[in-house]
């Protein structure tokens, strides 16, 4: 089906003869688990490569066909569209995300040397060229929290409300995105809060892989002597983005 309603998009832009000022981005959300590892899906678990490593696709005037093996990550298409129409100094919401336009020009062979990935309640991904570092709460799944001004849009309605994001309580209070004056509703949840089900599933540790002598991830590092180090790139990532101090006391790195 896909590939069938991608194909008439395609040839709509073939015959109107678009290319020469249109710009097409091919992405998706996350993959698939067929079978890997013994999964199926997207239940919760690590984030290993079948899910994470997401085909990216852009063809763009000017842009002569290639391949890019830069680390990019889902937030940098908006960067990109922002910079592409120019109004990246207009963009009041605080974000991560990094231009590809310097690759595609081949200005720059790289944009980033690292991306932080995860599913909220989970675990938290530190990825590089070589390595991906999953850390797990180090204890009880707490504290966690929510930053929103838009609580939740995501259909539920196959799950109990018990199985959903948890609603604000008299906990909530009004605060400011990190790094940002954006108002949020910020609540926190202890250990005693039922949380949805992919943040109540049980976790199986800490995972590190490397992933240039192990691209499967089936040797995990974690408990050797590189996870100190992982440990460390991992916290200072997440200061940069100015991560809220639960997300630290939650894994243990504060």
């Amino acid at each position: 089906m896909i590939d069938h309603w991608l194909g008439k998009v395609l040839d709509a832009i073939d015959a109107q003869d678009l290319w020469k000022d249109t710009a097409v981005i091919l992405c998706t959300d996350h993959g698939h688990y067929l079978g890997e590892k013994d999964i199926w899906g997207k239940p919760a678990v690590p984030l290993y490569e079948t899910l994470a490593r997401i085909p990216l696709m852009i063809a763009m005037p000017g842009v002569a066909a290639g391949t890019c093996d830069a680390l990019t990550t889902s937030v940098d298409i908006f960067a990109t569209l922002a910079d592409l129409f120019g109004v990246s100094g207009q963009i009041r919401q605080k974000t991560h995300g990094r231009s590809l336009l310097p690759l595609l020009s081949g200005v720059q062979f790289s944009i980033r040397d690292w991306i932080l990935a995860g599913v909220w309640g989970r675990e938290v991904h530190y990825i590089d060229s070589w390595i991906k570092y999953a850390r797990a709460p180090v204890a009880k799944n707490a504290p966690l929290s929510m930053w929103s001004n838009r609580w939740s849009t995501m259909p539920t309605h196959f799950l109990n409300r018990e199985h959903e994001i948890p609603l604000p309580d008299d906990r909530a209070v009004l605060d400011r995105m990190p790094g940002s004056k954006v108002p949020v509703i910020r609540q926190m949840w202890d250990a005693s809060d039922h949380v949805p089900y992919w943040a109540f599933a049980r976790f199986s540790g800490h995972h590190l892989y490397d992933l240039e002598d192990d691209p499967g991830e089936e040797h995990n590092l974690a408990g050797g002597a590189r996870e100190g180090d992982a440990v460390y790139m991992l916290r200072e990532a997440l200061k940069s983005v100015d991560a809220p101090e639960e997300q630290f006391q939650r894994l243990g790195l504060d």
